[in-house]
């Protein structure tokens, strides 16, 4: 799960071009949305694209990616039960 959690970590950063960031920087069970990371509505379309590419889920409606999203931890969890790839 720690693999899963680190390499999550570098996903999103890559992905959303947070250039100034480390896995490091970022807490488990920070949230990403608001307070943690910051993160936006935008940002939240490049998680649902990196879900679908990367593992192969594809999120049913936004409630669920509000549900996903609230942490590494949550995402890494959720990634776990329902990676296809």
């Amino acid at each position: 799960m720690e693999d899963l959690i680190l390499e999550l970590k570098k996903e999103i950063i890559e992905v959303l071009n947070l250039e100034e960031i480390t896995p490091e920087d970022i807490e488990n069970d920070a949230p990403l949305f608001g307070e943690g990371l910051g993160l936006d509505s935008i940002d939240a379309l490049e998680l649902i694209v990196l879900l679908e590419k990367n593992y192969g889920i594809k999120l049913e409606n936004a409630a669920q990616g509000k549900e996903i999203f609230k942490s590494v931890s949550v995402m890494a969890e959720y990634i776990k039960n329902n990676r296809k790839k």
